[in-house]
């Protein structure tokens, strides 16, 4: 008995550092590499995936990406980028849908996901962990 109940707080133990690990994953805003935009302020991130700007500032189309609704990741980038809950930005796109001054960010899934049609289009700008930039991408922001 004892030694199952060790072995028990140990694979606990195990889970939580992990799930702490993956909490505090590094996010940062990826661009295609073969888009010509170099390095963006916090300030120009928001403007982006808030609908103020639809341009990187060489003037080129950005098209942002977001994560899934629910996304620890979204959570942080809201947070720390945007400075609003998704509840908050979920209201913020809802009033500007409604008056048809735009449209929110396209979702794209995971990190991967985001990776993927951030490589495959020039225009498009998206948030992902660290873990998952390639060759394909290039970091123009990083929250930490």
């Amino acid at each position: 008995m004892r030694i199952r109940y060790q072995s028990g707080r140990a694979l606990l133990a195990v889970a939580l550092a992990l799930a702490t690990q993956a909490a505090s994953a590094e996010v940062v805003v990826i661009v295609s590499a073969k888009n010509a935009c170099g390095t963006l302020s916090t300030a120009q991130v928001g403007d982006i995936f808030l609908g103020n700007s639809a341009s990187f500032p060489a003037g080129a189309t950005a098209v942002p990406v977001d994560q899934s609704d629910g996304s620890p990741v979204r959570e942080e980038f809201y947070g720390k980028v945007l400075g609003k809950s998704a509840a908050q930005v979920k209201a913020h796109w809802s009033k500007l849908i409604f008056t048809g001054k735009g449209r929110p960010p396209k979702e794209a899934g995971d990190s991967a996901a985001v990776r993927k049609l951030v490589a495959d289009s020039g225009s498009a700008i998206g948030y992902v962990e660290r873990a998952a930039v390639d060759a394909s991408v290039k970091v123009v922001f990083s929250l930490h």
